[in-house]
């Protein structure tokens, strides 16, 4: 599906990760746009940024998103009212990141001027800026806890940063290029990161130490999403989408997409959506996970004559501790 999503070029897309099918795209008109996947029609036009969108957000009910423009200015819109919620100045440069918090009223942003900034939504204003990245942030995500933030950066590190203690909680080398994407574990203690250096790593988070590292492709990692189980990692390549184990590294399916520098990963009833822009026009596509192997039935490449075949450890059995997530209403134990 294509659609002419602006009336200038595009400049920013993101897939909303509860309902998997809402789409937001940001231009150099300083418009944001919202859609629906597949649907031709704009649902909404937000208006406020006097700067290109270059980043754009949508937090976990679909019901606020936040986008960062080129002069280093972030707005929040409330989608049901239509309006802006907040105005965040503070960053120096263009935003090159934002994610919102998975329970909070919080958002992270990150920036070409090398700090990441933590804000409260309501009460409007930043509580707290991270310092230590040396290059443009490209990347943050929180940990499903909510005690984390995690950040890629064009310095070839990722950080992890503690939001209690405000301070750094220890610092991954190992890339060799910028690193694009960064993305939790669903429930263990596991990040993921890609890379423009081609590869994808995995890092235990409670050892802080690599566990494994995918070197095989050809093109940089343009975005990385677990599957909800936790089962395996979705790669978005040029022109491919890839699924890999890391406990040992190996690659379950490679299937050929035409989405070109695909921009952002979604999962909807059991389909992977992708997004792409070129342009004045966004694309999205739609990969059938029913029929992507996702675990050992039969591996592709990566499994190598020196080392043993180990049996995979079957799904749903964790190495790792699991995040705590904070107790609700509808997930407190019985008594």
């Amino acid at each position: 599906e294509e659609i002419m999503a602006h009336s200038s070029n595009v400049s920013s897309v993101v897939l909303g990760k509860g309902s998997g099918r809402m789409l937001a795209t940001g231009g150099d008109d300083c418009r944001v746009n919202i859609w629906s996947v597949s649907k031709p029609n704009c649902i909404m036009s937000l208006t406020g940024h006097t700067t290109p969108i270059e980043s754009l957000q949508v937090n976990p009910n679909e019901k606020l998103i936040v986008a960062g423009s080129r002069s280093g200015s972030i707005r929040v819109w409330d989608l049901e009212a239509a309006k802006v919620l907040r105005t965040l100045p503070g960053h120096k440069a263009n935003i090159c990141s934002l994610h919102f918090h998975p329970f909070g009223s919080f958002v992270a942003s990150g920036s070409l001027d090398t700090n990441i900034k933590l804000w409260d939504v309501r009460r409007k204003g930043c509580i707290f800026t991270f310092k230590g990245h040396t290059e443009a942030v490209r990347c943050l995500r929180f940990s499903p806890d909510g005690k984390w933030v995690a950040s890629a950066a064009d310095d070839h590190t990722v950080k992890l940063w503690d939001l209690t203690a405000g301070k750094l909680m220890f610092e991954f080398t190992g890339h060799t290029g910028p690193v694009n994407v960064v993305e939790f574990h669903p429930n263990e203690y596991l990040l993921a990161s890609g890379s423009s250096d081609r590869t994808v790593r995995f890092w235990d988070l409670e050892k802080f130490q690599v566990v494994s590292c995918i070197e095989e492709e050809a093109t940089p990692v343009r975005c990385v999403l677990f599957n909800p189980d936790g089962c395996c990692l979705y790669s978005g390549f040029q022109d491919s989408l890839r699924v890999y184990g890391w406990e040992p590294e190996r690659c379950f399916d490679v299937v050929l997409v035409n989405w070109g520098k695909v921009a952002d990963l979604s999962i909807s009833n059991n389909q992977l959506i992708g997004v792409s822009f070129a342009q004045s026009t966004v694309s999205s596509f739609v990969v059938d996970l029913s029929r992507v192997p996702k675990s050992d039935s039969i591996p592709h490449g990566l499994i190598r004559d020196d080392q043993p075949l180990v049996p995979p450890t079957p799904t749903g059995s964790s190495l790792r501790r699991i995040y705590d997530r904070p107790s609700t209403s509808c997930s407190k134990p019985q008594r």
